[in-house]
């Protein structure tokens, strides 16, 4: 039957719906006072944009936007978590410099295109599969939009429990996953077809292998969540298609081997980089030794219910184990328990929530709803009709509890993104005041705000004293991290008394992250968490109210402040800094103001 694209048009555009809907929202929210900004879906987008800017910026691929200890001859950096992934921001930096766009709606576009181009091929995998239009728009709106469902998460939590909104639609995280899920779905598909060979001809073989290496690189190189989930799926598929269809390795041997040597050697100079990281990547990321099977996870859930249909099925005779398209699905469903307990063997574990909220859930969840085609296959004319008729439906459920997931885990960021727009102009501002100055980069923002400061270096091209995401950047030692963060601390006015005290309260989280690491402030990131204790919170006040008995900024290790950033309708205590620094009488600009600083004889 020909394939209706407009059925995977349809669900391309419902999807670039949903991705714009935090950005429309922040818009109707600010009305006739909206300044431009964008709408973040996750906090984590402060830093990929930031770095997305410096690459607008010209700045080398081995930048700290946060520090401005950018790579040179003379101060050479070390490999970063960004740098290694570089392939989705150059995509997004590169048109947007050609074409002169910024940041914010850069990373808003592109954002948009990606949710489109994901259902897309989602739609195209779907209808390989499943020869009906409607069922493969459905799965694809299913896949997507039931993502965060699959993954345990999002409106669900408060929906149908007495939980919490969070997170928005997350493979819709921009840069990442949300620029890899293409790829990703494109590697799926031609490797499919590859091993299939619908299509005999050598050229249409030779093409999927490019396609495939292509988009195994692209994952490469975007996202280490996304191409190791790739490489999982393709190992299980492979394993059973060699167990239950020798005939059809014999076949395409050479073209899979063509493309499996291809994706391979995407991976020598991925290698390369990885063994030049900074010293501080492994903490940050939060590698951990474990042997421990993680068997609890939701996704996993949803791929033991698609394994055990299957088996019932093909022992029923209702499905063939030989058919390819059950393969397929298999294959789908043992990669997830793959991605979450490969450390059985390795050893090693990476922050598996990442797989759990960013890719396992997608795989599980196209997963379940291929295995539901393969039991009402459209192949089978009594139940064609029937098929249609309920993928219909299914699809406009979908739609629906899309604009759910919309209305309740975007409005959990609306204050924020609402300040983050109300600072917008200042940002324009301290950009407008680098221009044509070559240390512009170098020069240092005190923000007395956090969230404003974690998103200044996506417009500013100043760095900042300190932010919430600046340890992720190879820039700036843990230690040197911590340094900068009691001195924050200090020139805000939070006394060592007061850090105890909210640290206590367990309401402190920007501290402990700061002063502890992200693997110290919850159980969902490592494998060896392990619950802070009063002990070790007295013990960094201590070395808190050493650094600041003895702290000078002048022989701190980093530059003195050059700027400071205070909400105008908010006086904060200026005593330790007009203990260092003079200020001019400040810029006010929309709801801020902005002092420069200048470091006292």
């Amino acid at each position: 039957m020909k394939i209706r694209w407009r059925f995977g048009v349809i669900a391309g555009l419902f999807l670039a719906v949903f991705s714009l809907y935090p950005q429309l929202n922040l818009i109707y929210l600010r009305g006739g006072e909206y300044n431009g900004h964008y709408a973040y879906n996750d906090i984590d987008e402060v830093a990929y944009a930031s770095y997305v800017t410096a690459l607008i910026d010209g700045r080398p691929r081995r930048n700290d936007p946060y520090t401005g200890r950018d790579d040179s001859a003379q101060h050479p950096q070390p490999e970063s978590l960004f740098s290694i992934q570089f392939a989705a921001p150059y995509t997004i930096a590169i048109p947007a410099r050609i074409l002169g766009i910024g940041t914010p709606w850069a990373l808003t576009i592109a954002g948009a295109i990606a949710a489109f181009l994901a259902a897309f091929l989602v739609f195209w995998i779907a209808r390989k599969l499943i020869e009906n239009d409607w069922f493969a728009m459905t799965a694809s709106l299913v896949t997507l939009v039931g993502g965060a469902v699959f993954a345990g998460e999002g409106a669900m939590s408060e929906v149908f429990f007495d939980g919490f909104s969070y997170p928005y639609f997350p493979g819709f995280r921009r840069y990442i996953p949300a620029l890899a899920f293409p790829a990703f779905f494109l590697f799926v598909g031609v490797i499919y077809r590859l091993a299939a060979r619908d299509d005999e001809k050598k050229n249409a073989a030779w093409t999927n292998a490019a396609l495939a290496i292509a988009a195994f690189a692209f994952c490469v190189f975007s996202y280490f969540y996304v191409w190791t989930a790739a490489l999982a799926w393709a190992g299980c598929f492979g394993l059973l298609v060699v167990i239950f269809r020798m005939d059809l390795v014999k076949r395409s041997w050479f073209f899979l081997g063509t493309a499996a040597a291809g994706c391979a050697a995407a991976l020598i100079p991925y290698a390369i980089l990885l063994s030049n990281r900074s010293a501080t990547m492994d903490d940050v990321q939060l590698l951990s030794a474990t042997h421990v099977p993680d068997l609890t996870r939701p996704p996993e859930y949803v791929a033991a219910l698609v394994v055990i249909a299957l088996i019932v099925g093909i022992l029923g005779r209702i499905i063939d184990v030989r058919d390819t398209k059950v393969l397929f699905v298999l294959s789908l469903a043992l990669s997830v328990f793959v991605l979450f307990n490969q450390q059985i063997l390795t050893g090693r574990s990476l922050q598996p929530i990442h797989y759990q909220v960013f890719i396992g859930n997608y795989v599980a969840g196209l997963a379940f709803i291929l295995a539901i085609g393969l039991f009402f296959r459209a192949d089978r004319p009594q139940l064609r009709k029937a098929l249609s008729v309920t993928a219909a439906a299914i699809s406009l459920i979908a739609v629906f509890w899309g604009f759910v997931e919309c209305f309740y885990t975007v409005r959990v960021l609306d204050d924020v993104n609402v300040l983050r727009d109300q600072a917008y102009p200042i940002e324009k501002r301290l950009r407008e005041i680098g221009v044509g100055d070559s240390d512009a980069h170098s020069k240092v923002i005190l923000p007395f705000d956090i969230a404003v400061g974690d998103d200044l270096p996506t417009v500013a091209p100043q760095g900042v004293l300190w932010a919430r995401h600046q340890h992720v950047f190879a820039g700036v030692s843990w230690q040197e991290n911590k340094e900068r963060y009691y001195q924050y601390l200090y020139y805000t006015g939070v006394d060592p008394e007061q850090l105890a005290a909210s640290m206590k309260s367990g309401r402190d989280f920007v501290s402990v992250i700061a002063l502890f690491g992200w693997g110290r402030h919850t159980d969902r990131l490592s494998a060896e968490y392990k619950p802070l204790t009063f002990a070790e919170l007295d013990h960094e006040v201590s070395l808190y109210r050493a650094y600041i008995a003895g702290f000078d900024p002048r022989t701190a290790g980093n530059r003195p402040a050059d700027f400071a950033l205070v909400r105008a309708d908010e006086e904060p205590d200026w005593t330790n800094v007009d203990k260092w620094y003079s200020r001019d009488e400040g810029e006010r600009i929309g709801d801020f103001v902005l002092y420069r600083l200048q470091l006292r004889q």
